[in-house]
């Protein structure tokens, strides 16, 4: 059967009921009021003509308005005859009426006036008593009728309520869980409802589905376990160790590469939790860390070392998040995690030659190069003989180059011990003011030489910072001979200081009026040789670099604000 047509059957036989049960009361209630109204016009009223004869005749009958009191009741008596004998009692009534009217001192015709009321009211009561039954014997049957109709209603609308629900929500149910078995790739779902309904129609078009999926999934299962075995075979074959796993840190899959450095089974590792295997490996400890970590609290990327090759190798970590989205869904969900670690080693083996290397030619020119400057100094002693404008022009020339040798060994020389680690840091309690007036000393000469005015701007009495003062007062001299350098003449270089007493730092900054820096060229104005391509001015490109070294090795952090045109703003910020 059709829904649209049970619910029509049930809705309408309760609907049928409930007017039938409708009519019935109204039917019955009429009837009682019928009834009773009979009692009250017939009866009723004549036992009160009556009582009010018998008040006239217990008064004086010679009195005309007795007589008429009780002419007039009479008179409405003989107007509501309704019962059988009534009126032959009202007819005898009249007639000793008559006699008293003539003879109102015959006190035997009183009696038979009161017999005669006493006559019609016994009758009217007889008539009252027996339509009260009547009204009895009708109500009766108005409860028995609206009680079986009433019982009836009740016991068709607790079959509907028991029944219709159910035969639309169970295969509603049943199907949406078979939907759900489906979704779980569980194609061999059926659902079997009655065929000529609209469930029977909407299972068989869902049988279908199903029958369908189930074919191309067994049609696909082969391709997808070949494709399954060549990604298993591409990964074996890497070079570099990696990991799998899924949304819960299981170990998926362990290459042949990770399995060597991590000195396991594949059967010792795989399929088995990450945070287990971690408890009996160290390695496997320091892989998975980042994992269990919140973001904030998660190490920066530093090289691994590790024992592979016969050899200490070093390898860098990368952790590739897997997410999809599934067909149907818009938001991704988060499905593993890939570890890769790329072997650095020949690039670290060729970063220490290189370090080595820069080392040691910094320190084996450092030496002739101050025998130069001494031998220019004895030159322009006016005591080994006189020299020529000429001569003196040379003079300057070489000390001028001698200088900047000096200095780019000396920056190559403090970059070789921060790439090695040897890089000595005094912390202390430093007052910035000591840092400030050194630097200010150092760059003075050659503010006035371009005549740019310093300008210092302090929030009054500074906290003491934890820092290196030699190393923190070379980064300020550093970003000062910039300022300096990029900024046109008779113009002012602004240094501010300020204490964030929120964060308890403090920070110094160098404001310049120079050309500024595009932003392309920003996030590489740290970077170790970087400079800004159009530069006339000559460098190294390496002391930007150190100081960014320097002020991170103390806690801190440098950056830059600048923009074309509009000067750059160096700030670096220390602990108190």
């Amino acid at each position: 059967m059709k829904i649209k047509v049970k619910l029509r059957l049930g809705v309408g036989l309760l609907f049928i009921f409930i007017m039938l049960l409708s009519v019935l009361g109204t039917v019955y209630i009429n009837a009682l009021n019928k009834d009773t109204q009979n009692i009250l016009v017939a009866n009723y009223n004549t036992l009160d003509y009556s009582r009010e004869m018998l008040m006239a005749l217990d008064n004086d009958m010679t009195s005309t308005a007795t007589i008429n009191k009780f002419a007039g009741n009479l008179s409405k008596q003989e107007n509501n005859i309704t019962e059988i004998g009534e009126k032959e009692l009202t007819d005898q009534l009249a007639q000793d009426f008559e006699k008293v009217k003539a003879d109102p001192r015959d006190n035997k015709i009183y009696i038979a006036v009161r017999k005669d009321l006493a006559d019609i009211m016994l009758l009217n009561m007889q008539a009252i008593l027996r339509k009260s039954n009547i009204a009895k014997q009708t109500a009766a049957t108005a409860i028995l009728w609206i009680g079986l109709s009433g019982t009836f209603c009740f016991v068709i609308a607790f079959v509907l309520l028991i029944n219709l629900p159910s035969s639309i929500a169970d295969p509603i149910a049943e199907l949406t869980n078979s939907i759900k078995q489906v979704a779980a790739k569980k194609y061999s779902e059926r659902v079997h409802f009655e065929s000529h309904s609209e469930f029977g129609q909407l299972a068989a078009a869902f049988n279908t589905m199903a029958q369908k999926l189930e074919e191309y999934d067994n049609s696909t299962l082969s391709k997808i376990i070949f494709e399954k075995q060549r990604i298993e075979t591409l990964i074996n074959n890497m070079h570099d160790p990696v990991i799998g796993l899924d949304e819960k840190k299981t170990i998926l899959f362990v290459n042949n590469e990770a399995l060597k450095i991590l000195g396991m089974k594949s059967g010792e590792i795989t399929g088995k939790p990450a945070q287990d295997v971690a408890l009996t490996n160290d390695l496997m400890r320091s892989l998975v860390q980042d994992l269990v970590l919140p973001p904030d609290n998660r190490k920066t990327k530093e090289p691994l070392k590790i024992y592979a090759d016969n050899k200490e190798s070093y390898f860098e970590k990368e952790l590739v998040v897997i997410s999809i989205t599934p067909t149907g869904e818009k938001e991704p969900q988060r499905i593993g995690h890939f570890i890769v670690l790329r072997n650095i080693t020949p690039f670290k083996e060729l970063d220490f030659a290189k370090t080595n290397f820069i080392a040691t030619i910094s320190h084996e020119l450092k030496t002739p190069i101050s025998t130069i400057k001494a031998s220019i100094h004895l030159l322009e002693n006016t005591q080994t003989g006189p020299i020529n404008t000429e001569q003196k022009q040379l003079i300057e020339s070489i000390k001028e180059d001698s200088n900047r040798l000096l200095k780019i060994t000396s920056e190559l020389l403090q970059l070789s011990q921060v790439e090695t680690g040897n890089i000595q840091l005094s912390i202390q309690q430093s007052d910035p003011s000591t840092i400030i007036q050194y630097a200010l000393e150092a760059v003075r000469i050659t503010a006035d030489q371009k005549q740019v005015r310093l300008e210092v701007k302090t929030d009054g009495s500074m906290p003491s910072v934890r820092a290196d003062t030699e190393k923190t007062a070379w980064v300020l001299i550093n970003l000062l001979t910039n300022a300096i350098r990029y900024s046109p003449e008779k113009s002012t270089v602004l240094i501010t200081v300020k204490k964030d007493k929120e964060a308890d730092t403090v920070s110094f900054s160098v404001k310049d009026v120079g050309q500024g820096i595009n932003e392309k060229y920003r996030d590489k104005i740290f970077t170790r040789y970087f400079q800004i391509p159009g530069s006339s001015k000559s460098g190294t490109g390496l002391g930007l670099a150190i100081s960014k070294e320097f002020i991170e090795a103390q806690g801190g952090k440098i950056e830059v604000e600048s923009g074309p045109g509009t000067g750059s703003t160096f700030t670096f910020t220390l602990h108190c």
